[in-house]
Order: structure tokens, then sequence, then C-alpha cells
């Protein structure tokens, strides 16, 4: 007989349970076919694996020895069990690229790009406001990349099967009405908007608990704010309701501007991830280059930006 996974399944199950009639149960079994099992795999190997006593069974060196190379295996089966399933579900779709994307400004620009350069691919994009629920897709292969964005100090949260690639990072700036008093500053410190009301769009991610540190260590709290989606946020701004933060590639738009704060309190970091060794893993890096193409034009569009840009090319490495 030779030792399948099952039997270490079993194997496992005896020692987590530290008894057969324990681990039948788990399994689904009667406690006499485990047993029955259990001295099969012990003459296969050679050895006893478990010592039977009043308070159950402990594993022999020879238990302990198969015991500990089942947490390596085990798992390792596991894993490929599921990458079998996401490369199959990916593979039915043959020649296409499904994108996922948290709300950003490069998803527009990065399908035509690709369109462009790659004609014959089939493309489709998902959009969820949840980084964690487009990794789960990815790593259940229902999608093939995703692509979001986090603060710039921050690591990206979820599945770590995912391999991630940055695209760029940007500076967070200031939105003001084009009538504010500071509109026509050319930086500003985040303190001289103390005494402002903010409108911010909704969500407790970490671009929120960001901007309070950053408040605090421009010297004053966190002010209550209009939670807004994107459109109502500009509509406060523009009519002087309040002020409010934006991505620098943010392009220009009638009744608001874009200040950078100095110091840069906040970044936003923009990143692609993908699942190693799907059927599409080979495009990755193709669709990384395309997608810091879309950033750069993204970032001439904005006079502030580039301006901004300009000021610190001497600070270049």
């Amino acid at each position: 007989m030779e030792l399948e996974f099952r039997h270490l399944r079993m194997i496992r199950a005896i020692g987590d349970a530290g008894s057969v009639t324990k681990a039948a149960d788990r399994l689904g079994l009667a406690q006499s076919a485990l047993s029955t099992q259990l001295k099969r795999i012990e003459n296969a190997l050679g050895g006893r694996l478990f010592e039977r006593g009043r308070e159950g069974v402990r594993p022999t060196a020879l238990g302990v020895l198969v015991l500990e190379r089942s947490q390596v295996l085990l798992p390792a089966m596991r894993q490929l069990q599921e990458d079998a399933v996401r490369f199959a579900n990916t593979a039915r779709e043959t020649g296409g690229l499904r994108v996922g994307a948290t709300h950003g400004p490069l998803l527009g620009a990065l399908v035509d790009r690709l369109a462009a350069a790659r004609p014959e691919m089939a493309l489709s994009t998902q959009s969820s406001s949840s980084t964690s629920d487009l990794v789960s897709r990815a790593v259940e292969g229902r999608l093939d990349l995703v692509l979001t964005g986090l603060c710039g100090h921050q690591k990206v949260m979820g599945d770590e099967r995912l391999e991630w690639q940055e695209v760029a990072v940007d500076p967070v700036f200031a939105v003001l009405s084009q009538d504010h008093p500071l509109a026509r500053a050319r930086e500003l410190d985040l303190g001289q908007l103390a005494g402002e009301r903010w409108a911010l769009p909704p969500g407790g991610g970490c671009f929120t608990e960001c901007f309070a540190a950053a408040c605090v260590r421009a010297g004053f709290l966190p002010p209550p704010v209009y939670e807004a989606d994107a459109a109502s946020c500009l509509h406060l701004v523009r009519t002087g309701r309040a002020v409010s933060l934006c991505r620098a590639t943010f392009p220009p738009t009638d009744g608001v501007v874009t200040v950078p704060l100095d110091p840069p309190e906040l970044s936003w970091r923009q990143v692609i991830g993908w699942v190693p060794y799907s059927p599409t893993w080979g495009l990755a890096d193709e669709v990384v280059g395309h997608a810091r193409a879309v950033h750069a034009d993204a970032a001439a569009l904005n006079p502030a930006y580039a301006a901004w840009l300009r000021r610190r090319a001497h600070l270049a490495p």
C-alpha cells in the first residue's frame, strides 16, 4: 500500500484529536474503520505511529516524523487543489483579461491602451469599493488582476498569494473653491486649513486614518466632515461650503482648484495585483507598463501637479 493524501489527513486528525474515536467523529468515519485503516498505514510505513493509553493516543518517534511532514504536505496539497480550480476557472476565459478595480482615475484609460495594444483580447472590468473583495475574486479565479490604491506608507491588505507591483505614488492635494482666499497659493501647509469644514468620500479605510493623523501632526484635531460621494464633495467645495482632498492626478474642474500641501503630508499609491502562474500572469509587466503610461498622462493634465513635479525634479535620485 502506498501512502496517499487521505492517509495523511487521517493521521493528522488522530494527532490533533489525541484519540482515534474523536478523530473518527471529525472525519465522519466509524471508529473501527479508522482503527483498521491506521493499522494498514502503520504496516505500510513499517512501525507504529501512536501509542495507545487510557487517556487516548500519543505519537511515537515515527509518528512525530510523519506528523511534522504532514504539516507541510497537507497545506501544499490544498494549495495545489485551489490553484488548479482557479486555473481551470480562468482557462474558461481563453484570450480574455478580467480587470477588477476600486474607484480611481486609471481604469478607463488603461482599458483604452490595452484594447489598442491587443485588439484580439476580450477585456472586461469589475468594480468594488473593497480591495479585499477584489483580491478574493482573483484568488478564486474570477479576476485576472486587481488595480487599487492605498495610503503611501501602507501595505496592501489582502491575500498574500497575490503578487503586487507599484504603478505610481502621488501626493495628495487640497481642493478649494476658485474663490477661496487661499486658492492662488502655490503650496499650503495643512495647518492653514485647520478652521475649514471638510468634505470627504465615505469609508473607514486607511485614508481616513491617515488624514486624521496628518491633522494632528499639523497641530489641530480632525474636524467633523461632510461625508459624501465624489460629485457631492465637489459641489460643496465649488459652493465654498467645504474644502476637500484629492490625488494629485485629479484633472482640472470648473469652479475648483487643487493646491499642493507642503510638506506633502499624505500620499496615495496605485498598485496592481496578480495571482502568480495564472494563465494571464505573463501579461503582468505589459499591463503595469501601460498603467504607468496612463498615470504619466494623467499627471500631465493637472497643471498644479506638473508644476509640483518640476519644482522637485532636482530631488529625484
